[in-house]
């Protein structure tokens, strides 16, 4: 691998790390929201599920931008 590979694969990699550090607050939201329907404080409910996910992820683009997950 010569140093423009290795400088572009860094650069790639330090991207991916960014936008995972930058997403983890959504990740933790949805583990929050699972955690307290296991616990019983939210209804378990498919509907009301995917209405979180759907206000999550619209939130999660809105804030990252070009960073976001795409699904």
């Amino acid at each position: 691998m010569n140093h423009s590979q290795s400088f572009a694969q860094t650069a790639s990699d330090l991207n991916r790390t960014s936008a995972l550090m930058l997403a983890l607050p959504f990740d933790l939201a949805r583990e929050q929201y699972a955690t307290a329907v296991r616990a019983g404080f939210i209804e378990q409910s498919l509907l009301a599920g995917a209405k979180f996910e759907r206000m999550l992820s619209s939130m999660e683009k809105a804030t990252l931008g070009p960073w976001a997950r795409q699904v």
